[in-house]
């Protein structure tokens, strides 16, 4: 019981601190020349709330709830080494990307190309540390339910990332279409 009551603190802790970071350095960026509206907007955030819901409470769906992965210290060690690996990456992302970043797709008044620190490895290094961090909670959790949140998020990434290609293409041209061309969206080293 205590094992259990351990793993779920550091849970909290990693997503509360990770949280803490995203809202304060949210206060701290450019201003918006061009946003999406609100119902694109609510597009991805409703997924990620549905998944993280699905992490956190199990469902009176009995199949969602079977395990996938082994109730053991070991496995949970893995998940939450996953879950901290992914919210790092994350959160460097978003210090590299300083005040261009925005929760949502928009263009920043003097919005610059970013193509340094883990831009360097992937374009969106901030959907790859959380789409990482979620997998390690998932793993965590153990069941069914948490590779349904990982599918909800990696579903609504991947449409969010299209939009956003899209915009920066436009903003940047020849210049993103170069960056893109040498560096793969979500997976390190996979083109």
């Amino acid at each position: 019981m205590f094992v259990h009551w351990l793993f779920v603190s550091l849970f909290v802790l990693m997503w509360g601190g990770w949280f803490a970071v995203w809202n304060i350095m949210a206060r701290h960026v450019k201003e918006a020349a061009q946003a999406e509206g609100p119902v694109s907007r609510l597009s991805h955030i409703v997924p990620l709330l549905i998944a993280a819901c699905l992490l956190v409470a199990r469902l009176p769906l009995p199949l969602l709830n079977d395990r996938f992965a082994p109730l053991a210290v070991w496995s949970a060690a893995l998940g939450a080494a996953l879950t901290f690996a992914g919210l790092a990456f994350c959160i460097w992302a978003r210090f590299v990307i300083a005040d261009n970043w925005s929760s949502d797709v928009q263009i920043k008044r003097d919005h610059e190309l970013i193509v340094k620190g883990p831009y360097r490895w992937v374009r969106h290094p901030i959907y790859t540390g959380l789409l990482l961090a979620f997998i390690g909670s998932a793993w965590a959790v153990g069941e069914w339910r948490g590779v349904l949140a990982v599918a909800i998020v990696a579903a609504s990434f991947w449409r969010k990332l299209k939009l956003e290609e899209a915009v920066m293409r436009r903003q940047f041209g020849e210049a993103y279409a170069l960056y893109a061309a040498r560096t793969p969206a979500l997976i390190p080293f996979v083109g």
